[in-house]
């Protein structure tokens, strides 16, 4: 959908996307502004010659700037805000000012005596990617040509560069944000020499052999699971390496597939997105299991996809950003296929992991997302936090965040020769045409996700029979469908897409009702962490307890859940900006303390009923340091 065609109106969404205008980008805005934090926009002020200094932040600080100049430009598709306007020009041109004669810009290369392209781990491709992907975003919303010039005067150096595949740059795949970025050029300006360019970044996957005598975590050497080139992806049958780094290779490998219709693509990507969803997924979305280990082949890994089912909670990695690829990449696969799985994952991440990323108030962020916590006694390892934070040395998951959500309204529908699909449901308008010249406008009402009824109101529609496909979750059994009062004469299937097809009138009513009782979730047998647990989700949204919730005294290893147990829904306006909280009885077993065994003899416990409180993960980690738990064992 193009810029303005969908406007969230009231509701969880609408709410979410203020937020994100008033809150975030302003908040990001001051951390960019601090020398100290990890990302920092004075670096192209001092490249563009404006300001003294040298480079201050990662080497993908420029990447996680473009990224909240992105968020910015999505707000701008929606709302009239002449101050973002005319920031946003302040920066593209200093951005202009610091780019180099041939188009090349890094600032992290440019202010140091780093040569250029000397390791992948610099993250050039990665920065100029972000910086591409903005200016095509900022002309489809603005329709101004001074990012885009930018944008296409970098992506033809990249063309000189690497279109001739020099051997020794073979290995310059690291974090592949530049092959969604170039689709996205070509698919602005028709330029077939940037689809040349996204597919020949994607061949280059895998292509070379592993560096003699290089230690396999070196940075920079090819043949490594870490960043997915060991195996070309067309081979690929699993999900490997850094988590961020696989999610951008597969979007930006889905985005060339509908440009070329390459099917040993489609059929690699399908192939490692089966693994990744059954063997390699929380229940939340999330993924990138560890923080550090070793793949199937052998390589050391960070940040990255672990062993089949081999899925910890305390030490959960779950970095947002890749939370967010993960829901990037299923967006693509949906546009791909029109397939329901696709989007039950697109909007599993967008309840869950995306909005754990950020605090109720929009100010502060975390980078990973465990599914247990421990508090004060929570062994920190690599991008842990006690607590969020407003600045941090690795910058990259707030303004991922931000952009999302400020895109999210996008996502919500699409359009095929067929008629209109409704992927996301919220309270919002839209207003758009079939076939540029059918024009439609609906109106959406509904408090999902807290109740299930959804009211669609056609205000403008083709004069001709169109279908509407609206997407019936996996998890809705028992859903109900009515158009104009009336019940639609198919059952809605869960997992699948309803189809509407009928001559339609202005004022017509369609009204889906999904069902929305709590459920009790399990894993697989051979995911040992959740042995003998179970999680709870209400509609999309996964289900936590903090020991905030609990009595005085009593711990959160004591707390047990009755196998039987009916969770009550309870909406509390006060709590964390207002959420459905689930309220049900449990246990409280407590045993003699454990002072130093690590096993002992069962049996000396009692048993105590106590109520407990669960709320939405996503909202957890806003009420001080607290300990945490998505799954309870049962009793």
């Amino acid at each position: 959908m193009g810029p303005g065609t969908v406007r969230w109106t009231e509701g969880f969404w609408a709410d979410h996307f203020a937020r994100v205008r008033s809150q975030m980008i302003p908040a990001i805005h001051r951390a960019l502004n601090d020398p100290d934090n990890g990302a920092v926009l004075s670096n192209f002020y001092v490249a563009a010659g404006l300001q003294e200094g040298g480079h201050q932040g990662t080497f993908w600080s420029d990447g996680d700037c473009y990224k909240w100049m992105e968020a910015i430009i999505h707000v701008l598709g929606v709302v009239d805000d002449p101050e973002l306007d005319r920031l946003l020009d302040e920066l593209i041109d200093v951005i202009a000012r610091a780019q180099e004669p041939d188009g090349y810009i890094c600032t992290q290369v440019q202010l140091t005596d780093k040569g250029r392209w000397q390791a992948p781990q610099f993250h050039e491709l990665y920065n100029m990617g972000h910086l591409i992907t903005a200016a095509c975003a900022h002309h489809r919303v603005t329709g101004k040509e001074n990012f885009l010039q930018v944008a296409r005067k970098l992506a033809d150096y990249l063309y000189q560069v690497f279109q001739p595949r020099p051997p020794e740059l073979a290995n310059f795949g690291w974090n592949p944000s530049n092959i969604m970025a170039l689709v996205d050029l070509y698919r602005i300006t028709g330029e077939t020499r940037y689809l040349e360019l996204a597919q020949t970044f994607v061949d280059m996957r895998g292509s070379a052999p592993k560096t003699p005598g290089r230690q396999q975590d070196d940075r920079g050497g090819g043949g490594t699971d870490q960043i997915q080139d060991r195996i070309p992806l067309r081979q690929e049958t699993e999900a490997v390496g850094h988590a961020v780094t696989a999610t951008y290779l597969y979007s930006g490998a889905a985005d060339v597939y509908m440009e070329t219709g390459e099917q040993a693509l489609l059929e690699a990507l399908q192939r490692i997105w089966l693994d990744m969803t059954t063997r390699k997924m929380y229940i939340t979305g999330g993924v990138g299991t560890h923080h550090h280990a070793v793949s199937k082949r052998g390589d050391r890994i960070w940040e990255a996809f672990g062993l089949d089912y081999q899925l910890p909670n305390a030490t959960a990695y779950n970095e947002t950003c890749a939370n967010i690829g993960n829901a990037m990449w299923n967006w693509r696969m949906l546009r791909i296929t029109g397939e329901a799985r696709f989007s039950d994952i697109m909007e599993l991440v967008a309840y869950n992991t995306l909005l754990s990323g950020v605090s109720m108030d929009g100010t502060h962020f975390c980078y990973t997302n465990p599914l247990r916590w421990y508090g004060a006694e929570h062994l920190l390892l690599s991008q842990d936090a006690p607590t969020r934070w407003h600045t941090f040395h690795c910058y990259c998951c707030p303004p991922q965040v931000a952009r999302t959500i400020a895109q999210l309204h996008e996502w919500a529908y699409s359009l095929s020769p067929e008629g209109l699909w409704i992927h996301l449901y919220g309270g919002n308008t839209l207003e758009t045409s079939l076939d540029g010249t059918s024009s439609i406008r609906l109106k959406q009402e509904t408090n999902y996700p807290w109740d299930g009824y959804i009211k669609i109101t056609l205000t403008a529609v083709p004069t001709h029979p169109m279908a509407l496909m609206l997407r019936i979750p996996g998890w809705a059994t028992g859903a109900t469908l009515r158009v104009n009062g009336e019940h639609w004469a198919e059952q809605p299937q869960p997992g699948t897409y309803a189809v509407l097809k009928r001559s339609w009138s202005p004022g017509d009513v369609i009204e889906l009702d999904l069902p929305m009782e709590p459920r009790l979730v399990k894993a697989h047998p051979k995911v040992e962490e959740a042995a003998n647990h179970v999680a709870i989700m209400r509609g999309p949204v996964v289900y936590c307890l903090e020991s905030v919730d609990l009595p005085p005294a009593v711990s959160m290893d004591e707390i047990y859940i009755p196998r039987d147990v009916r969770p009550v829904v309870r909406y509390d306006e006060e709590l964390l900006g207002g959420l459905a909280t689930l309220e049900l009885d449990a246990w409280v077993i407590h045993g003699p303390p454990w002072d130093g065994q690590l096993y002992r003899i069962l049996g000396g416990e009692s048993r105590q009923p106590v109520q407990v409180r669960l709320i939405p993960y996503y909202a957890w980690n806003n009420r001080g340091e607290t300990q945490m738990t998505v799954w309870l064992p049962l009793c």
